[in-house]
């Protein structure tokens, strides 16, 4: 029996927690009480096959299908809220949420920024992960598109290459341009989860921006790199593609070395 809520019984509107018959039977260990209600909420998410959107039941009706009290739900709700999994729109109602990775950006963000006070430089690792998914991600795309005319399929690609280059004439490349050509590039992949990692680095990087310094490449530079890429896929030249994805990159190496140096 859950006594989070042992003295709702004299609340108008609420009640205490009645014997918990419907949480689902723990695995392995015994969760806690918080934990156990918090699964049992996502049980009934997967059980009802709801999506991304679809509306929850109401706090009365997880308190009566649970059999646990108010407060106990309303803690759960705000735990599974704070990952993710539950959207509150107050007013509205509640739904399941929407993946994201804004919780993590900003862990990230955090530690990275700790890390660049005492030189353990977490931003260096996040790069060469991010390099890596890059690399492969370039040779992935020309290897399912051999028999597809890329130039037509990435002409927004272009468009964004044309874009770079124009504002390097004038001065610098905004980054909303350089995130837009990564978007781009990898959207023929068909996976959501592509932009939505990329876009991760991509924030934790733009957070940290004052505390990088200014940029070492010239604007040009950074706009010819970016056609380089472009250039190497829709060509299907993998070794290319291989090699401007390693100068795109070196760039960033270069300011994160001369970060450590100062």
């Amino acid at each position: 029996m859950f006594q989070d809520d042992r003295h709702a019984a004299n609340v108008p509107g609420q009640r205490p927690d009645a014997p918990a018959k419907h949480l689902p039977a723990a695995r392995g260990r015994r969760l806690s009480r918080a934990v156990e209600v918090q699964e049992a909420v996502k049980d009934i998410i997967l059980r009802r096959g709801l999506a991304a959107g679809d509306s929850l039941p109401t706090e009365s009706e997880l308190m009566d299908e649970l059999g646990i009290g108010r407060n106990s739900v309303r803690e759960a709700l705000k735990a599974l809220q704070a990952v993710g999994i539950v959207d509150i729109r107050h007013g509205f109602g509640m739904f399941v949420g929407r993946m994201s990775l804004s919780g993590l950006v900003d862990e990230l963000a955090f530690h990275s920024r700790i890390a660049l006070q005492d030189e353990r430089n977490h931003l260096r690792h996040l790069i060469e992960i991010r390099e890596v998914l890059e690399g492969g991600l370039v040779q992935r795309l020309i290897d399912l598109h051999r028999d597809t005319d890329l130039a037509t399929v990435l002409s927004p690609v272009r468009d964004v290459v044309e874009q770079m280059e124009a504002e390097a004439l004038v001065g610098a490349i905004p980054p909303e341009t350089d995130r837009l050509f990564h978007d781009l590039l990898y959207k023929p992949l068909g996976n959501p989860l592509v932009g939505q990692l990329l876009g991760a680095f991509w924030e934790v990087y733009h957070q940290l921006r004052d505390d990088l310094g200014t940029p070492d490449e010239a604007p040009a530079d950074v706009a010819r790199k970016h056609r380089d890429i472009y250039t190497a896929v829709i060509t299907g030249h993998r070794a290319a593609a291989e090699t401007a994805m390693r100068a795109h990159f070196a760039g960033v190496r270069s300011r994160l070395a001369r970060l450590g140096q100062s």
